[in-house]
């Protein structure tokens, strides 16, 4: 989700050259200035707490009153506000529509603070790329992604007819024919028994969940979301208008005792899940928990959507809700952009049949329909078997990554919280990580701080880090460095 940054662009928030005394900028306003970028490219996202005067003053060379002065700035700008005795901190937006607006329990009820900042993660994603491997990315480096197959399906799929033919008309609304019995067979040998017609294919599986919550929810309902989970599912449900209700996520799958809780006080709608390679932990659901959930879900009349993201780097045999349930009230979500094509944006759904037609509504009303060419050759993709011996490929570079940055990491004084499991790592640093990214910041490395895969923000010493992406000894060493520096 994270994307480095550009250390030769003085333009870009990410680059940090020195702050120098100018005649057309005092050292005051070149300081504001770096944090209001931040601020406005959400790499400072709200609630976030600026270092403390004596800790900027020493970081940068200032004399202190220089960062009282540089943050009055800020001040006066309206992008940050001072709270006494405690420090600065960016404005807070609109709260996030949390359990805390259904009047949660009181375990839970501690929890809610300012809300997280999915833009941030976005944002970072679309950051030209830099010279430095980027810890907190949540996507394979493009070199692992590279290929020659994808040019010859491409090729393949625009010879002079088939450009024609695709190009001056719609396709087809559920999606490509071909590829919709290309997908239904794959899934067939998952065990997931799902019929072309039930799949709907759509712009990646982001806006696959997105045609789920519109056609199911309406302003006001409750969603159970695993916590922690994916920053950007919180933000969009939020931006929906639903109420959030986050379950805590372990090694065998969610908190079963909070969602009957739920259950009983909230009547959730949905329930939305990554059963497999859990993102940020790495965690897969057992057996017992996917039965427990099904029964859940029957008993309190709910629909559970299972993003199955990262199921080309999955274990053999992971436990899935929706082939337990026969997809009767599951909705199974996933995609190619982790493993192949981020840029195809080829994702799909699977839902009951009773569900198919209010679905495919949805989707016509958004994007009418989805392109053709690169739908065709994500098939040829899947049908030739190249797309399988592609995933193998990773599947085997990625272990090896896991294996050295597993090291790496506890020797600069990490520990893993989760089993590490597929692509992520999820690691207690012992310091705060949000101000940690800030200096991180400073010397070119993005992270993700713990505090953006939770619905409401704490602080907390948590991170989440990309093994393919942290392999590289002198992140490592920077981290140390600035870790210990707090």
């Amino acid at each position: 989700m994270l994307n480095p940054a550009v250390p030769a662009d003085e333009d870009s928030p990410l680059s940090q050259p020195a702050l120098t005394r100018t005649a057309a900028q005092t050292l005051t306003e070149q300081l504001a200035e770096r944090f209001a970028a931040r601020i406005r490219d959400r790499l400072l996202a709200p609630g976030a707490r600026l270092p403390s005067v004596r800790q900027c003053a020493a970081q940068h060379g200032l004399n202190p009153s220089t960062v009282v002065a540089a943050y009055d700035l800020l001040l006066a700008q309206g992008l940050v506000e001072a709270r006494r005795n405690r420090g600065f901190f960016v404005r807070e937006r609109a709260p996030l529509r949390s359990e805390a607006a259904v009047s949660p329990a009181p375990a839970e009820a501690s929890r809610i603070a300012a809300p997280i900042s999915a833009a941030m993660l976005i944002r970072g994603m679309f950051h030209p790329t830099g010279g430095k491997p980027q810890p907190g990315m949540g996507v394979f480096p493009p070199e692992w992604l590279e290929s020659t197959f994808m040019a010859a399906a491409v090729r393949k799929v625009t010879g002079s007819a088939a450009l024609s033919d695709s190009s001056l008309r719609y396709g087809e609304p559920q999606g490509d024919g071909h590829l919709r019995r290309v997908l239904a067979a794959r899934l067939q040998g998952m065990g997931l028994p799902a019929d072309p017609a039930q799949i709907i294919t759509t712009v990646g599986a982001t806006h696959a969940l997105d045609i789920v919550s519109r056609t199911l929810l309406k302003p006001g309902d409750a969603v159970m979301v695993e916590e922690p989970g994916w920053a950007v599912e919180f933000a969009r449900l939020d931006a929906l208008g639903m109420r959030i209700l986050p379950v805590p996520r372990g090694p065998l799958g969610p908190d079963l005792a909070v969602m009957a809780r739920y259950c009983e006080a909230h009547a959730p709608k949905l329930f939305v899940s990554v059963s497999v390679l859990h993102n940020p932990t790495g965690y897969c659901l057992s057996p017992a928990s996917a039965h427990r959930v099904l029964q859940l879900a029957q008993q309190h009349d709910f629909h559970i959507v299972e993003d199955d993201t990262y199921s080309h780097i999955a274990p053999e045999h992971a436990t899935r809700m929706s082939v337990l349930d026969g997809l009767q009230r599951t909705i199974y979500v996933s995609g190619f952009a982790k493993i192949l094509a981020p840029n195809w944006r080829v994702g799909f759904l699977v839902a009951p049949p009773a569900w198919n037609e209010r679905l495919l509504d949805t989707k016509l009303l958004a994007t009418l329909t989805t392109p053709s060419l690169l739908e065709r050759a994500m098939a040829l993709c899947i049908e030739s078997g190249q797309l399988r011996r592609h995933a193998d490929r990773i599947r085997a570079r990625l272990d090896a990554a896991r294996s050295r940055s597993v090291k790496l990491a506890q020797a600069a004084g990490c520990r893993f919280v989760a089993e590490p499991s597929g692509l992520f790592g999820w690691v207690d640093t012992g310091v705060d990580t949000e101000a940690l990214a800030q200096r991180m910041l400073d010397e070119g490395y993005l992270i993700a701080p713990g505090a953006l895969f939770h619905a409401a923000r704490a602080p907390t010493t948590l991170m989440r880090i990309n093994f393919a992406t942290t392999q590289d000894a002198v992140f490592w060493k920077v981290f140390r460095r600035l870790a210990a520096a707090r």
